[in-house]
């Protein structure tokens, strides 16, 4: 499925109408069937789907690894994705059920302090990083997000080492682009505590806990934190990097793992 749609409209510029073909965004619903009993539909960009179908049931507890899942049928002209798992889920985790996760938010702030904190991982990261490193990063995903380029309308995430990114996913949800990346490692057995996590987003809460459920100890974001997001950076040992432009950026948790940000060092 393409995840570019080109739409005919009506341009104003320089004073003037003309008739113009744009480039849109892909929005499409994907509903999650866990041995046959309907679970969630996301609301995503139609790529990838298998690694986001795998990066959201593990950052919702619903899977511990790749190895729970037997089958995976994925009908990208239906939108369903029917998964077979090798244990039995427990009936709570159906709570979910016919729950609809759209493009623009997650799910309600009282849902993420009731369960998704009980997942949430305290980073033991020893990973550092320079501050060359940390430009150099965030402007290579900007330089390769295609996607964004052409539409303007989808979210970038890449996980990566600090000489350079691994893999780098788009999504209108921003939730989703992380969990694209999650099902990535997953599914590779790549592991994650000692990677950093370039974000083109807000850093929010709902980010921070998802990073965290990820297992990643420094998140980078060309864009700004809110101050619940930096209360669950420090509280989860998480170093939080945004405003990433010019050359310039600002730290505002744990800056130790930041080479030179700490005077003693």
């Amino acid at each position: 499925m393409d995840i570019i749609s080109n739409e005919k409209i009506i341009k104003y510029k320089n004073n003037e109408f003309e008739a113009f073909t744009d480039k849109v965004a892909t929005e499409f619903p994907l509903t999650i069937y866990i041995n046959d009993t309907e679970f969630a539909t996301l609301v995503c960009t139609p790529d990838h789907l298998e690694e986001l179908v795998i990066g959201f049931l593990a950052s919702e507890g619903v899977i511990r690894s790749f190895s729970d899942i037997k089958s995976m049928n994925i009908d990208d002209r239906g939108g369903f994705c029917h998964i077979e798992t090798t244990r039995e889920i427990p009936i709570d985790v159906f709570s979910f059920t016919k729950r609809v996760l759209g493009s623009c938010c997650g799910k309600s702030r009282q849902f993420y302090f009731q369960s998704d904190m009980e997942m949430s991982k305290v980073s033991m990261s020893k990973t550092k990083i320079t501050p060359d490193q940390i430009i150099s990063l965030m402007k290579t995903m900007q330089d390769t997000s295609d996607v964004f380029k052409e539409t303007g309308g989808i979210h970038n995430a890449s996980i990566a080492t600090p000489n350079g990114i691994i893999v780098q996913r788009g999504d209108i949800g921003r939730h989703n682009a992380l969990d694209k990346l999650y099902g990535y490692c997953l599914k590779n057995n790549i592991t994650v505590h000692d990677k950093v996590i370039i974000f083109s987003g807000r850093m929010s809460s709902e980010v921070l806990t998802k990073v965290s459920k990820i297992g990643v100890g420094i998140v980078l974001s060309k864009s700004a934190p809110t101050d619940l997001a930096l209360r669950l950076a420090e509280d989860l040992n998480i170093t939080a990097v945004g405003f990433i432009r010019r050359g310039m950026f600002n730290i505002y948790s744990h800056s130790d793992r930041v080479v030179g940000a700490n005077k003693e060092e």
